[in-house]
């Protein structure tokens, strides 16, 4: 599970998979930022492009959009260097993942993985 300890709604999902007393590894990106391979693959594993992964309301995304449009590219070095921009909380299952929220679609992944 990749995670934010500041936000709820990683804070949910990390409370559900502890509950349904899952093994998991705890990836807190912030802390441990994803290299560019890592982060590709993951995206590739979310079957998402760059653009569908970015927290587009974040302040550095914004003033990045500002100054030109952002290629995806762009975008996935611009989550490498400010990991706070990548959606959370994802959780990794083999070769798919999820952004489990709401928390039913993190149930629905599980279900079907």
């Amino acid at each position: 599970m990749y995670h934010n300890p500041s936000c709820s709604k990683s804070r949910i999902c990390l409370e559900f998979l502890q509950t349904k007393k899952m093994d998991f590894e705890l990836v807190t990106y912030q802390k441990q930022p994803l290299s560019r391979k890592d982060l590709t693959a993951l995206l590739s594993k979310l079957e998402m492009r760059p653009s569908e992964l970015v927290r587009k309301n974040e302040v550095v995304f914004k003033d990045a959009a500002k100054t030109k449009e952002l290629s995806e590219e762009d975008i996935l070095q611009l989550m490498l260097e400010n990991p706070k921009l990548i959606e959370r909380p994802i959780v990794e299952v083999d070769v798919k993942a999820v952004v489990a929220r709401p928390i039913e679609r993190l149930e629905a992944f599980l279900q079907t993985n």
